[in-house]
């Protein structure tokens, strides 16, 4: 079987991807371990802001809609870490496209944190798919999409996502480990709707911001 001749990160799917390149699950058990124990120490009002939105929205989450869970639930945490820097901030719904090993690979992605203010430019981090359950397509298989994507545009090695699938967070690295060759690695999903789970998701997010944004 060819290459596919072009990848839209909504339809896109593993079989596809790897036609284009090689694609497996690392093995760097430690991979995480980093990015996860970053050094931030919440505020009073950081604190007090992620248990009322558990409270507020614990018995919620599993009835909203995708736009519901955006809208209500997931952007009042990205917008709580203040996704804003002088030549940085996050985009929702904005396209990108890059070319993978001479394929096109373009759609609009959910959200991304990149360099530029009108217009993304580099992209740092992804989160995909704001969805209450897996559909036909995998939620995983997009976001691998986008990242490869990022990858060739920044012209670097290693890329971080999340995935959303109701109330719970999937965290995610993809190294590239050679030309056309790429190792990914899911994290255990983390309940946004318990404190200690919530906590840790708005840690990584205030890394991505503080630390892996250059």
């Amino acid at each position: 079987m060819g290459k596919p001749g072009k990848i839209i990160f909504q339809t896109a799917e593993f079989d596809d991807l790897v036609k284009i390149v090689k694609l497996k699950s690392g093995g760097k058990e430690d991979i995480f371990d980093e990015w996860f124990n970053f050094n931030y120490s919440l505020s009073d009002a950081e604190t007090n802001f992620l248990k009322e939105h558990i409270a507020e929205h614990k018995n919620l989450v599993a009835s909203y809609s995708e736009e519901d869970l955006k809208m209500y639930f997931i952007s009042q945490i990205i917008n709580k870490v203040r996704f804003h820097l002088e030549d940085k901030r996050g985009f929702f719904d904005k396209p990108l496209k890059a070319f993978v090993n001479g394929v096109e690979f373009s759609g609009k992605t959910d959200f991304m944190f990149a360099m530029g203010i009108k217009r993304p430019v580099n992209p740092y981090f992804f989160i995909q798919e704001f969805k209450q359950t897996k559909h036909n397509v995998d939620v995983e298989d997009q976001l691998f999409a986008e990242m490869l994507a990022a990858i060739e545009l920044n012209k670097t090695n290693l890329m971080r996502g999340a995935y959303i699938v109701g109330r719970n967070w999937n965290f995610v690295i993809l190294e590239k480990i050679a030309e056309n060759s790429y190792e990914y690695y899911i994290s255990e999903a983390f309940d946004s709707l318990s404190f200690k789970g919530l906590k840790q998701i708005y840690v990584c997010l205030q890394a991505v911001k503080l630390k892996y944004c250059e």
